[in-house]
């Protein structure tokens, strides 16, 4: 069901989990913030049943979720903010799945944070409007990847960086 890229648990910092829902594939970044320095841990996807009823594969993404929460103990988990969908079927599947990283999250007692994509693009590219290839690219350079990250995990690895890029956190922890 998931399938990391590299993923490498150990180590001290405080971990924060980039969460992009979908309801087929859902994206997720985990990086670790220790002091000034920032490193790539995980990334990848976790796969839903394509053919499966939509409530098989919600609990496909919340069971998938969990494990990747339970092997990382994130301090800090980013969703991006609900945004339009070209259909209304296409942001109803959407917000079921992104429902299912809310709940994940505070079943786990994992502090929430939301940006938009504008914000995460901008906080990443220095572009509001950036292309997922873009991202992509600057994910890469940021984290001094030897590879290019999926754009499911890319776009989560974004939303983590967003949020250390701002230097929020909880219980008087500052990045």
């Amino acid at each position: 069901m998931r399938r990391p890229a590299n993923a490498s648990s150990s180590g001290g910092g405080d971990v924060v989990l980039g969460i992009d829902p979908g309801s087929i594939y859902c994206g997720y970044g985990i990086i670790r913030k220790k002091g000034a320095n920032c490193a790539y841990v995980s990334s990848g996807r976790i796969s839903m049943t394509k053919s499966a009823p939509l409530e098989v594969r919600l609990r496909e993404l919340f069971e998938g979720l969990n494990e990747v929460i339970g092997e990382f103990i994130p301090r800090a988990g980013v969703v991006e903010k609900i945004f339009f969908a070209k259909s209304a079927r296409g942001a109803l599947s959407l917000g079921h799945a992104r429902g299912v990283a809310l709940l994940a999250l505070a079943n786990a007692s994992v502090p929430l944070y939301e940006y938009s994509a504008l914000e995460v693009k901008k906080a990443v590219t220095g572009y509001g409007r950036a292309e997922k290839p873009q991202v992509q690219s600057m994910i890469k350079r940021i984290l001094g990847l030897p590879f290019s990250p999926s754009t499911d995990g890319a776009d989560a690895l974004a939303l983590a960086l967003c949020h250390v890029q701002r230097g929020i956190f909880t219980e008087g922890l500052s990045f």
